[in-house]
């Protein structure tokens, strides 16, 4: 599937122009790849990278175009159940156009219209700029969900919520790997501007959003550290937790076991005191109730 964009007013509108200064290639087919690798010469192995979504971010100069690879988060759904993953995309810079590459849709192709540029090498950096954007979003989404995650901990003893927070955990590994990548490609960018053809202005830009990774990079690993520093003290929550449940089901089987001895006690079937007297049943039952009672006395004095 490809859409393709023109620039109108440093803003991208859609078109259906084979000229397009931009075209989007959304997880291409075989008939695409072949245009991209026989007509193009992209290379095949770095067209497969850029669909990968283990490959690390990295800068490559072609005889005739540039092609990179950077990291971004992928759309978070439901049935990733707090697990957060990232992408990879393919751009592949040539001296009049761009090509994108991309494994979904949503947002990078549905969001291009909202990006002003004046060149297809400044929207490469604008979309590597939304890109830790979303990481930022995505950060503060985590964020929120950990607060949650740990509120419910410290009052449940299911390992459901202690599992998800795992899978956070995780799934900031990955992002700070995935930002980590991309320091590395803004470097090589930075250090390449002059023979890519960057303009003060992109250069600039390019300062610009090497800052905010940085920062972005920090908040990940702010997270990261506060929550597995304190994912051992969860873990003995939850063990509270349970310790606490069983502390309570054995003080209720004892107090259900004292009164249950005493009636056991006068139902033997031998010779026992009282078995003629009138009030011999409500004589036992008071003792039983007595015993319960004592019991909880007792409990109360030792503070249980």
């Amino acid at each position: 599937m490809q859409k393709k964009f023109q620039i109108v007013n440093h803003t991208l509108v859609e078109t259906d122009s084979e000229q397009a200064p931009v075209t989007v290639v959304i997880n291409p087919d075989d008939t695409e790849r072949h245009y991209l690798v026989d007509t193009l010469k992209i290379d095949e192995h770095t067209l497969s990278s850029a669909l990968d979504p283990d490959e690390l971010s990295r800068l490559e100069f072609e005889p005739e175009h540039l092609a990179l690879i950077y990291k971004r988060p992928r759309s978070y759904t439901a049935a990733d159940q707090f697990l957060f993953k990232v992408s990879s995309v393919g751009a592949f810079l040539f001296k009049d156009k761009l090509i994108l590459v991309v494994s979904e849709d949503v947002p990078l192709a549905e969001g291009l219209q909202s990006i002003r540029v004046s060149s297809p090498a400044e929207m490469v950096l604008r979309l590597i700029y939304r890109a830790i954007l979303h990481y930022r979003e995505h950060l503060r989404v985590i964020s929120a969900i950990s607060d949650d995650l740990q509120d419910k901990i410290a009052k449940s003893m299911e390992n459901r919520h202690l599992l998800n927070l795992f899978t956070l955990q995780k799934s900031l590994v990955y992002y700070l790997s995935s930002i980590t990548s991309n320091t590395a490609l803004l470097e090589k960018l930075k250090l390449n501007s002059t023979k890519i053809g960057f303009p003060t202005e992109e250069i600039e830009l390019l300062d610009d959003i090497t800052i905010e990774n940085n920062q972005c990079y920090k908040q990940a690993e702010i997270y990261s550290n506060i929550l597995a520093g304190l994912m051992d003290a969860r873990v003995s929550v939850v063990s509270n937790n349970l310790n606490m449940l069983m502390k309570t089901l054995n003080i209720i089987t004892i107090a259900i076991m004292v009164p249950t001895f005493v009636v056991s006690a006068f139902s033997m079937n031998v010779h026992i005191p009282l078995e003629q007297h009138p009030y011999a049943f409500f004589i036992i039952m008071g003792l039983a109730l007595l015993s319960v009672l004592s019991f909880l006395a007792f409990w109360r004095y030792r503070r249980w």
